[in-house]
């Protein structure tokens, strides 16, 4: 029997040119800027309005004027290159006097090193991906699920954890060995498993990182001895094994104190008690559409053509919404910065973190009215420049906990105080975690154990027992 049945139901459905937009929020300065190049080189009527200032090399004045010198003057004048360019790399007025050596950084010995490997476009492109986005000590500390979305709207497509899960087993064949490690406890179990596993030694800390890290971050020493079956003087050579190892892939740390390469997104600026906001480049007013090259286009066209005039008219609204896109964006972006310099005043004036105030995202998204994954877009991979430094946008966001006088803090002070602790301890009698919580209750934080060491494993930093066979 045919019979016809009507319904009706929600669906919520995006746009590309919303996912566009959404895309364009994640970019930081410079990949705008790359965004805005590709977008004038591809699109005919769009046009950029920044003019370059030269200075006129003809004109000088009575004072400095310089006479004319050959080049054997030049050539032989006794100053090494290298000291006049300094200036380029330090911010101190007093600059060493060695030549600085050529170093490279580790991402880019591991690109060198995948280029090396026979692997698909695919596999090449998701390992780079990866490289790009390790910390600076060369562990991922971000959740695949989260990295396969940003990888999702970088590639403008669909993209599987499964991907970058093969993607990160390629970078963690590279070295520096542990390269691209989740954790401290894989970084240390792939330097334990590329050594002679022949010996007692390394086969007891291979068994003991894989399978009891946890009891040994918790220091569950007897339940290591029953499960490893090993004595108190066989544990002490597996942990001065294991502490001989790197807990980081990328250790380094250079000697000269180059200039910071980051160029930030927004400029805070104090004037007393308040605070002011500013982007660092607008780029909304340089970027328009070239209306006059279109009616010049649509007089030639014939109307007959119908594939050149809807060319045209395409190409148009491309343009007139990559303009507003970028518009859109940077008042966006004001409007969250806005309300996040609102929240953190005290801090943005004075510097202290411990002037933090708990803040999560749905706080700016209520204040604002905005979305969630908004906010989250704008404050990712951007930096705010400060009168007390460069600041990374999602370290301004934590949860919050109660003091001993019922104040609500940021859970970054309680991180600071633990690290500034840990800092000034005996290094080879360093704090338990008890001992923590002993030194936050004399600072007024009332803090159980647990959260301490939650704390310090978020900070990465190891127990005690470890710290003192570190040392």
């Amino acid at each position: 029997m045919i019979s016809q049945q009507q319904s009706q139901k929600q669906q919520l459905k995006i746009l590309p040119q919303q996912i566009q937009l959404l895309n364009l929020y994640f970019l930081n300065s410079i990949e705008l800027e790359q965004r805005i190049k590709n977008e004038l080189e591809e699109n005919p009527f769009l046009e950029n309005n920044t003019e370059d200032n030269f200075e006129d090399l003809n004109t000088t004045t009575k004072d400095g004027v310089q006479d004319y010198s050959d080049w054997e003057e030049h050539g032989y004048d006794d100053i090494p290159d290298y000291k006049s360019e300094y200036q380029n790399y330090f911010n101190t007025e007093q600059t060493p006097n060695i030549a600085i050596s050529s170093t490279s950084h580790f991402k880019d010995d591991a690109k060198q090193q995948l280029r090396l490997l026979n692997l698909s476009e695919e596999d090449l492109a998701t390992a780079e991906y990866i490289i790009d986005i390790l910390n600076n000590q060369g562990l991922m500390d971000r959740p695949l699920d989260e990295v396969a979305d940003d990888m999702s709207f970088h590639f403008q497509a669909l993209v599987e954890t499964e991907r970058v899960q093969k993607g990160l087993a390629i970078v963690q064949t590279l070295e520096p060995m542990g390269i691209g490690s989740t954790s401290v406890g894989q970084c240390l179990l792939i330097q334990l498993k590329n050594m002679n596993q022949k010996r007692p030694d390394v086969r007891c800390a291979t068994n003991l990182v894989q399978h009891h890290f946890t009891d040994l971050m918790h220091r569950q020493f007897e339940k290591i001895h029953h499960a490893l079956n090993i004595d108190e003087e066989e544990l002490r050579v597996v942990l001065n094994l294991i502490g001989s190892l790197k807990f980081h892939p990328v250790t380094e740390s250079s000697n000269n104190d180059p200039k910071n390469t980051i160029i930030p997104d927004f400029i805070v600026t104090r004037y007393g008690d308040t605070v002011q906001v500013n982007l660092y480049s607008s780029r909304s007013g340089a970027v328009f559409v070239n209306q006059t090259l279109y009616d010049q286009l649509s007089q030639q066209v014939s109307a007959k053509d119908r594939s050149t005039n809807q060319y045209v008219k395409s190409k148009l609204q491309s343009a007139q919404w990559f303009v507003n896109a970028v518009k859109q964006r940077e008042d966006t972006m004001m409007r969250i910065m806005q309300c996040i310099a609102k929240i953190q005043e005290e801090y943005f004036i004075e510097g202290d973190i411990r002037l933090l105030k708990p803040m999560v995202l749905r706080n700016v998204a209520e204040i604002t009215g905005m979305d969630i994954s908004t906010i989250s877009r704008i404050t990712s991979n951007k930096y705010a420049e400060t009168h007390f430094g460069l600041i990374y946008l999602k370290d301004l966001f934590s949860e919050g906990i109660a003091d001993q006088k019922g104040e609500v803090i940021s859970n970054k002070v309680i991180q600071s105080v633990i690290e500034e602790a840990i800092q000034s301890e005996d290094k080879r009698h360093p704090y338990t975690d008890q001992q923590l919580v002993n030194i936050l209750s004399g600072k007024g934080y009332n803090i159980a154990r647990r959260t301490v060491a939650k704390y310090r494993e978020q900070m990465r930093i190891p127990i005690a027992q470890i710290r003192a066979v570190w040392a």
